[in-house]
C-alpha cells in the first residue's frame, strides 16, 4: 500500500510540473514553448552583445507574438506584422521574425526566429 501512494504522490507531482510548463528562461526572457536554440546565430548576435542567443521554431510568427502578450512584463513595441514582432523587457530585446537570412550562409529561411539580446 504504501508503494502505491509514493507511486501516486510521484505521479501527481510530474502531472503538476508538466502542466505549470515550467518555461525555460534564458537572460531572464521566457524561452518560446518548444523553441531549439541556433548557435550559428547565437554566435553572431554575441558579437553586438555577450549575453544573446537565438532559437527557432516551426511555428508562426503570430502564434509566437501571441505568447509573448501573454508574458508578464514583456512591452510590444510598434505593431507586429506577418514577418515579425519586437517586445521589451527590462534591458532584453526579444525580436521575432520569419523569413529570416542566415548571416553565416545568406539562406533565407522560413521558419520562425527568436533572438533575445541584452542591452549593455
Amino acid at each position: 500500500m504504501r508503494t502505491k501512494k509514493c507511486l501516486l504522490f510521484l505521479w501527481v507531482c510530474l502531472a503538476v510540473t508538466i502542466g505549470t510548463g515550467n518555461a525555460e528562461e534564458k537572460f531572464g526572457v521566457v524561452v518560446y514553448t518548444g523553441a531549439k536554440q541556433d548557435s550559428g546565430t547565437s554566435d553572431f548576435l554575441k558579437q553586438m552583445s555577450p549575453q544573446s542567443i537565438a532559437y527557432r521554431t516551426s511555428d508562426n510568427v503570430e502564434k509566437v507574438v501571441d505568447f509573448y502578450k501573454k508574458q508578464a512584463g514583456y512591452k510590444l513595441i510598434g505593431d507586429p506584422t506577418n514577418e515579425g514582432a519586437w517586445f521589451k523587457k527590462g534591458k532584453a530585446d526579444v525580436t521575432i521574425q520569419s523569413p529570416w537570412m542566415d548571416t553565416k550562409t545568406g539562406k533565407m529561411n522560413k521558419d520562425t526566429l527568436i533572438s533575445i539580446v541584452i542591452q549593455r
